[in-house]
């Protein structure tokens, strides 16, 4: 443990900060940690692996008047870095979500964006307390940057003007909440933050607003967290995998937020892997080393135990298959089976339920996994295979067993393409489809089925006999036989070409013959539409005997295709071909009422 042994045993709140791409979550952080070194306070920020530790001394020392010490028995806030909202969806403690807390990065001039969106409903949907940070607001024109001040001190310095064109941006800001369904307000206005959502307004470039951000979490956290910082300071730890990373000098080694117990070196653990739980034994807990010692050759040091919150890089024999968002827990003095056990209910929770048919799907850790089969199912798009890590040759292999040709395609969710795969790809019968945002990956897979589906209607279409009902022109017989050749009016439908044609005799269907030609004003034509005149050859009868003028004739619809008409291309045929449809399909039944169906 650190020498300020944690009061009594009350952990350190783990803060997430979640937003889009370029609305400052980074900088946000770098300024947070910028204005603790700047205050003369480096000492006092411990690096963590995936992590930044700020004591309350620091938080009061930045945040001034607005955080007095004594009213806080935390010892100050834990940031984890996470790469992205999703891997924020992963990191989760014994089901919920592994922050206790949220910042949601908003630009005060683009307001929500399609990630915005997503981080949304993951807080949402993982139900983590946060506050909005509307960043950037030292881009108002006309601004007055008051630097390092508390946001409503830096207001009053402001004209009228700038001051009113930024509140108009996060009142859309608030607007946008509560079209998310959260009731929000600035945070000095906000009563009970239980029900509302505080919206602070920084500037990560003029850290004007952060004295305010920190005091709206360590204020949070006091009031409604405090049980569940309670930890057992000295039980077996547990933690979450932040990200498996290979080190020279160690192999494959995890990333891990501590947020229950300790760890100690040599210690057995059981950490989620993809195949099943890995039983292994500490043999390094690797920490950042303090700035001033960046110098020397090594970027970590070896510490000797590390207790909730931390993040700590683990080194251990076997880690290879370990997954992102996957927990780590010590087995200490308690029955390794247990542990095991533990461990994979934990992972059944994320287990994403698998069809016989359906597409592939790969992403960066397990949130980001179970955040996709979501959305899928939401879509009604079924899954053959749901795994964590980049896209390997297997997943192409699988892929192509998909037993419908839409569904031997890979969605992959921030992962890369293994050369070894690329090459498998050129050859398979695979569509690939990669992005960053996950509805915009399902949206690319949507569009390519539907337009797939219209592809292959139109190529039905091509071949299914078209219905026609035509009448045979009075004083238009041009030849009497071999082939007749006679002048018809098409009274509705399409009259094609190279069609068996014929009459209802009753309710019997008696073929005649065979077009073997439409001829339009001299012309020959493959078609004809719905009133228009044209001289036509039959192959078969004699007019006079089998056919005569003043005839109405249909074309043959063979009955797999009426089927197939009726069925599924009725929206895609026009009014006058439904029309003789009707007609030929209404008079097959009369006879037998299953014709077709």
């Amino acid at each position: 443990m650190t020498d300020d042994t944690h009061t009594d045993t009350l952990r350190t709140p783990i803060v997430a900060v979640l937003g889009h791409v370029d609305h400052g979550k980074t900088s946000l952080l770098d300024e947070i940690r910028g204005s603790a070194v700047s205050e003369g306070e480096a000492g006092a920020i411990t690096q963590h692996i995936g992590a930044t530790d700020i004591p309350l001394s620091t938080i009061s020392t930045m945040a001034g008047e607005l955080v007095n010490p004594d009213d806080f028995d935390l010892p100050g806030l834990l940031f984890i870095d996470t790469p992205g909202h999703h891997s924020f969806s992963t990191l989760r403690a014994r089901g919920g979500a592994l922050a206790d807390i949220a910042v949601l990065v908003v630009d005060v001039n683009d307001g929500f964006q399609p990630q915005t969106e997503e981080a949304i409903d993951i807080l949402r949907r993982t139900g983590t307390p946060f506050v909005v940070a509307a960043n950037k607001v030292d881009t108002t024109p006309g601004w007055n940057p008051q630097e390092g001040e508390p946001i409503q001190k830096s207001l009053e310095a402001q004209s009228e003007r700038a001051e009113s064109m930024l509140n108009e941006k996060l009142y859309e800001i608030i607007g946008q909440l509560s079209d998310a369904g959260f009731s929000a307000d600035l945070y000095w206005r906000v009563q009970d933050f239980q029900k509302n959502i505080g919206v602070v307004p920084v500037s990560a470039l003029t850290a004007e607003g952060i004295p305010d951000l920190l005091a709206v979490l360590m204020g949070l956290s006091q009031r409604f967290m405090k049980e569940e910082m309670a930890i057992d300071v000295f039980g077996p730890g547990e933690g979450t995998v932040l990200e498996v990373k290979d080190e020279r000098g160690f192999g494959a080694t995890i990333d891990t937020v501590v947020y229950d117990g300790v760890v100690r070196n040599g210690d057995t653990i059981v950490v989620g892997g993809q195949n099943q739980p890995i039983v292994t034994e500490v043999r390094a807990l690797l920490q950042p080393r303090p700035l001033e010692e960046i110098r020397t050759e090594k970027k970590f040091e070896k510490v000797a135990e590390v207790g909730a919150a931390a993040g700590v890089k683990i080194a251990a024999p076997d880690l290879d298959d370990a997954m992102a968002g996957a927990p780590v827990r010590v087995v200490r003095d308690r029955p390794l089976e247990d542990v095991i056990e533990e461990v994979k209910a934990e992972l059944a929770e994320i287990e994403v339920d698998t069809a016989e048919d359906g597409v592939v799907i790969k992403a960066d850790t397990l949130g980001s996994l179970e955040a996709m089969a979501n959305a899928l199912r939401e879509a009604e798009v079924p899954i053959l295979r749901a795994e964590v890590g980049d896209i390997a040759p297997r997943d192409i292999a699988v892929a192509e067993t998909a037993n419908q040709d839409e569904h031997k395609a890979i969605l992959g969710f921030n992962v890369d393409l293994l050369t070894n795969a690329e090459r498998e790809l050129e050859s398979a019968d695979v569509k690939l489809f990669t992005n960053d945002v996950i509805y915009q990956l399902i949206e690319d897979y949507e569009t390519y089925v539907e337009e797939r589906q219209r592809a292959q209607q139109e190529t039905v279409l091509d071949k299914v006999v078209r219905p026609a009902r035509f009448r045979l022109l009075p004083d238009h017989t041009f030849r009497q036989n071999d082939p007749a050749v006679v002048g018809v009016e098409v009274i509705s439908g399409t009259l094609q070409n190279n069609r068996n044609v014929g009459y209802f005799e009753g309710n019997e269907f008696e073929r005649v013959g065979g077009l073997s030609g439409i001829q339009k004003q001299g012309d020959d034509v493959d078609e004809a539409r719905a009133g228009e005149r044209v001289s036509i050859a039959i192959d078969g009868p004699t007019v006079g005997r089998d056919i005569e003028e003043g005839d109405t004739l249909w074309t043959e619809l063979p009955e797999k295709h009426a089927k197939i008409l009726e069925q599924e291309l009725k929206e895609e045929i026009t009014a006058d071909e439904r029309e003789a449809l009707a007609g030929y399909l209404e008079t097959r039944r009369k006879r037998d009422p299953f014709w077709g169906k």
